[in-house]
C-alpha cells in the first residue's frame, strides 16, 4: 500500500519560510519522479515543482521559481519543498505526488495535503 505523508505546513507571515516534507512508503521511491502541487480555496489544483528520479532535474512553476526549492533524499524516501519569501498568494493546501504527469494535474499517487497559510 502506497502512502505519501506530508508535514511541515503551518501559518507564517509574508516574507517567511517553511519547509514541507513528504515521506513515502510502499513504493520504490528512488524510481519515481516526485512533485508538489497546491490548491487554494475556490481554485483548481496547480503544479508547483517536480524533481526527476534519475538525474534530480528540477522544474518549477513561474509563480514560485527563485523562491521555492524541491529536493529529495532517496535514503530517507522523502521529498522536500523549501519555501522562502512566502507571499499571501502562496496560501493553499500543498500536496505531494508520485509520478506526476507533465501536462495535466494527475499522478500515480497523492498525499493527503498540508495547509500553508501566509498572512500579510
Amino acid at each position: 500500500q502506497v502512502q505519501l505523508v506530508e508535514s511541515g505546513g503551518g501559518s507564517v507571515q509574508a516574507g517567511g519560510s517553511l519547509r514541507l516534507s513528504c515521506a513515502a512508503s510502499g513504493l520504490t521511491f528512488s524510481s519515481y519522479t516526485m512533485g508538489w502541487f497546491r490548491q487554494a480555496p475556490g481554485k483548481e489544483r496547480e503544479f508547483v515543482a517536480t524533481i526527476t528520479w534519475s538525474t534530480g532535474f528540477t522544474y518549477y512553476s513561474d509563480s514560485v521559481k527563485g523562491r521555492f526549492t524541491i529536493s529529495r533524499d532517496n535514503a530517507k524516501n522523502t521529498v522536500y519543498l523549501q519555501m522562502n519569501s512566502l507571499k499571501p498568494e502562496d496560501t493553499a493546501v500543498y500536496y505531494c505526488a508520485a509520478n506526476p504527469r507533465s501536462r495535466v494535474v494527475a499522478a500515480d499517487y497523492w498525499g493527503q495535503g498540508t495547509q500553508v497559510t501566509v498572512s500579510s
